[in-house]
């Protein structure tokens, strides 16, 4: 892998995966754990940015990545908030102060359709915020030659911020796809990429999408 001591830049298909955070049933649908006791009312008012943004910019460039990606034979990966147990005993401290309990196998704990894995695709649980620190995903990476991380998912300012600063400081190259991401404002998004700026490359879909067709096309002609 040669870096050039910089993070701007192409990925390496052959030495890349793509990771999707979270973006499961609990928290990425209105009928989600996460959200399912508030009234249509309060979930408008608090999570109305939140699910726009989702329905009508991030889970559609998700999608075309997710293509993009398969086609370009790049592992694709999934985390999703699950506890190990039923009641949750195993999750972290932060876990269970916060309230999230996403119990083993249940609907809230897969992967939305929109983006539901293909059977041989790999979904981690995690139970704390950053799936470095909660699962074996550095030791499943190596594992698959992985030099290249490609992140998107939710949310931008918690648990994607927390990937992309943990894979950096593990020696990954880290792209940020930053219209594949969702947060509640888009305030705090804009202030996570500004934060996060210094740990990853950030782009667009169609810019990602571009820069893989061109390598398909240089590998072709090889």
């Amino acid at each position: 892998m040669d870096t050039s001591l910089s993070r701007e830049i192409p990925v390496v298909p052959k030495e890349a995966a793509l990771l999707f955070i979270d973006v499961q049933n609990y928290c990425a649908t209105p009928e989600g754990g996460e959200f399912r006791e508030l009234d249509s009312g309060v979930l408008t008012k608090q999570y109305g940015y939140f699910f726009d943004r989702l329905e009508q910019v991030a889970l559609p460039n998700m999608q075309r990545l997710q293509t993009g990606c398969r086609d370009a034979g790049i592992e694709v990966l999934y985390t999703v908030i699950e506890s190990l147990t039923q009641d949750g005993r195993d999750r972290s401290l932060d876990y269970k102060i916060t309230g999230f309990n996403v119990p083993k196998g249940s609907w809230d704990a897969k992967v939305v359709d929109a983006i539901a894995p293909h059977d041989d695709e790999i979904v981690i649980p995690k139970t704390a915020s950053s799936v470095f620190n909660a699962t074996n995903i550095e030791y499943v990476l190596r594992n698959l030659g992985v030099n290249y991380l490609i992140i998107g998912g939710l949310v931008t300012d918690q648990c994607v911020e927390s990937a992309v600063r943990d894979a950096c400081d593990r020696g990954f190259l880290v792209t940020l796809v930053t219209d594949a991401c969702a947060t509640y404002s888009q305030e705090r998004h804009d202030n996570s990429l500004r934060a996060i700026q210094g740990y990853c490359r950030q782009t667009t879909t169609d810019a990602l999408l571009h820069e893989l067709s061109s390598s398909n096309k240089a590998s072709a002609q090889q």
